[in-house]
């Protein structure tokens, strides 16, 4: 059985067709999921489909592309976090892959935010869940600064380094591999995949966005994880049972999940 680490069953994409989206889940032996957080006006959403569903699970967070966007607080993620459905704070992180031409002072907005998060999940003590692009200097000592090593997390959709990875798992997170690893320009992706240990390896689908081969250019579904999963297990050498066991009790052990 297989678990979707990080997906957004609460976008458009998905409201006129999740229970076909749901069924094609079991179908995969795709046991559980975790919903993810990217603003404050549309958490309610993603909430409540994880109130809805037993083998749905959600985050709460502000992902650092959304600007023009309610700021969170300190206290707001601390109160919202505290539902049992909450596994983790985020996604958050940094991504000055669009800054275009703004200087990095005036990134500074991102920055802070990222702060904020880190010192929610230590007061609720929960984990979380990082994106990083273009940015991976600074979210790793910004990591450090805060003692996010305190709660972990993961680095999600992994598209970096070796080093960054090890840098990562230094601080206590794991690594997150989504349909990106299954491309075939991803040839530095998978070297590092190989490297990573399998007790530090989760797996996801980031859907409705980058769907795996063989459905690459398709809308992305969280049933489509046991396609990473079993191509990450080629990669590793191991069978697919053996890679799904090991994410599924990674994910389990990082987000104290009741799975």
């Amino acid at each position: 059985m297989f678990v979707d680490s990080h997906c957004h069953l609460d976008f458009p994409e998905f409201t006129e067709n999740l229970p076909g989206i749901l069924a094609r889940m079991k179908e995969a032996k795709v046991q559980n999921a975790l919903c993810i957080s990217v603003d404050m006006p549309d958490f309610p959403n993603v909430l409540a489909l994880a109130q809805a569903h037993d083998h749905l699970f959600a985050t709460v967070g502000t992902h650092p592309d959304y600007e023009d966007t309610p700021e969170p607080t300190v206290e707001q993620l601390v109160e919202l976090a505290q539902h049992p459905k909450i596994l983790a704070i985020g996604e958050t992180g940094l991504d000055y892959y669009r800054m275009g031409d703004k200087t990095y002072e005036e990134m500074e907005w991102q920055r802070e935010r990222f702060r904020t998060h880190i010192r929610a999940a230590l007061k609720v003590n929960k984990p979380l869940i990082i994106h990083t692009r273009s940015a991976s200097e600074d979210t790793i000592k910004i990591l450090k600064e805060e003692g996010a090593s305190k709660v972990a997390g993961v680095m999600h959709c992994f598209t970096e380094s070796w080093e960054v990875a090890q840098a990562a798992m230094e601080l206590g997170f794991y690594i997150s591999f989504s349909g990106i690893v299954t491309f075939k320009s991803a040839k530095d992706l998978q070297e590092t995949c190989k490297r990573v240990p399998l007790e530090r390896i989760l797996i996801e689908t980031d859907s409705p966005y980058l769907a795996p081969i063989p459905h690459r250019g398709k809308t992305n579904e969280p049933a489509w994880v046991s396609h990473v999963g079993q191509f990450v297990a080629d990669l590793k050498g191991v069978s697919v049972e053996e890679l799904a066991k090991a994410t599924t009790h990674n994910f389990k052990t990082l987000f104290k999940a009741p799975i």
